[in-house]
């Protein structure tokens, strides 16, 4: 099995954008929540009960084709800083970070596919995917689930679905979610009324990492609140065709903001990058909005190619738990944004200054994204 430092030293490519269409739409994600029949939900068994369940299911999640030479952990083992990491990683939860004895967490050689065992379920398994893929990380995660369902006996009610711990998960015990990166509607007070429409139909949305989070960097998180009496392809073609709405709005903002007033944002994106060069102290909401302003600049053609993967690389790096495993050592807050601020400025060395103006030839067919926002009706 891989050792945490290894896991470490290789990032997934959906962490790094590494060959994908994610301008806007950074990654997707499906999660599907499953139980043991006739057994205690985590949080009501015994730490003897999660123990047992863990050494029946582990072994088995673990023999999966799928997770060979992977990465597999109990909780109880790893150091705070350690799983403090996988959460920033999206590799585990922030709630199973908090688990005790009897949880563990399995991920697989790309680190597309993580298993968690014991956490408000007995079994927690999410598989991401660069860019707008939802069916993709779908379809891996479906044999996954039928690898598992020939092994264990899965709770299911034929009227209720898959039983789960929290009611909101019952049916189909699946949460599909994508991560977008919206700094041109924010910029433009548009993010505000986007929002609501997507509240209005029934889709959640959360900040970087999930429910009760705020947003960094113009990153939402937006996935379905219902399980129950929907298919999972229902429930996949609505969030698509939702995030595929809200990626064309967000396009045409970056286009009319290009169009309307391009020394402001040639300003904005210039400010950005001078921040991010010179600066000794940042702390990670500062750091992440002027990152932002980079990444939207290099997807508009303000940067040379690269510089996209670079900017989601350092969102990764200069989160609290991984800037401590890179110092070696726990940090106070004010350690953290001058080893962050450093991080930055040796990253953006090799960078050439953004374009002082670039070319509006593709906003011709660009129509105003200040247009119809009501997705249920598209």
């Amino acid at each position: 099995m891989m050792r945490f430092a290894t896991l470490m030293k290789h990032p997934a490519d959906w962490m790094t954008g590494k060959n994908a269409n994610n301008e806007v739409v950074i990654t997707s994600r499906i999660r599907l929540a499953r139980n043991l029949n006739d057994l205690s939900f985590p949080g009501w068994a015994t730490k003897a009960q999660r123990i047992e369940l863990l050494e029946l299911m582990r072994p088995k999640v673990e023999a999966l084709k799928v997770m060979k030479n992977g990465f597999s952990h109990e909780l109880s083992e790893l150091e705070a800083i350690q799983k403090q990491v996988l959460v920033e990683r999206h590799l585990i939860s922030r709630e199973q970070a908090a688990r005790g004895q009897g949880s563990a967490a399995v991920v697989d050689r790309g680190q597309r596919l993580s298993l968690m065992i014991n956490e408000e379920d007995h079994l927690r398994m999410q598989s991401i995917r660069a860019g707008l893929d939802l069916r993709g990380a779908h379809k891996l995660l479906g044999k996954v689930d039928d690898e598992l369902e020939q092994e264990l006996e899965f709770a299911f009610d034929s009227e209720l679905g898959y039983l789960t711990a929290c009611p909101t998960n019952l049916g189909t015990g699946m949460r599909a979610s994508a991560m977008l990166h919206l700094p041109a509607l924010v910029l433009t007070e548009q993010i505000g009324q986007v929002l609501q429409a997507v509240n209005k139909i029934g889709l959640a949305v959360r900040g970087i990492f999930g429910e009760g989070t705020e947003s960094l960097g113009h990153l939402f998180q937006i996935s379905n609140q219902s399980t129950l009496g929907e298919s999972e392809e229902d429930i996949i073609s609505r969030l698509e065709r939702v995030v595929n709405q809200i990626q064309t709005h967000e396009t045409n903002a970056r286009l009319k903001m290009l169009e309307d007033e391009p020394n402001q944002l040639s300003d904005k994106i210039g400010r950005a990058y001078g921040m991010l060069s010179y600066a000794t102290m940042f702390d990670s909401k500062e750091a992440f909005a002027h990152i932002s302003l980079l990444r939207m600049g290099a997807a508009m053609g303000y940067f040379s190619d690269g510089v996209m993967q670079i900017c989601d690389s350092m969102m990764m790096d200069i989160q609290p738990a991984h800037l401590q495993l890179h110092a070696g050592t726990e940090l106070d807050p004010n350690q953290r944004d001058q080893i962050r601020a450093e991080i930055l400025r040796g990253r953006l060395q090799s960078l050439d200054a953004p374009a002082t103006s670039i070319s509006n030839d593709h906003s011709a067919g660009g129509e105003d994204s200040t247009g119809n926002l009501n997705f249920e009706n598209e």
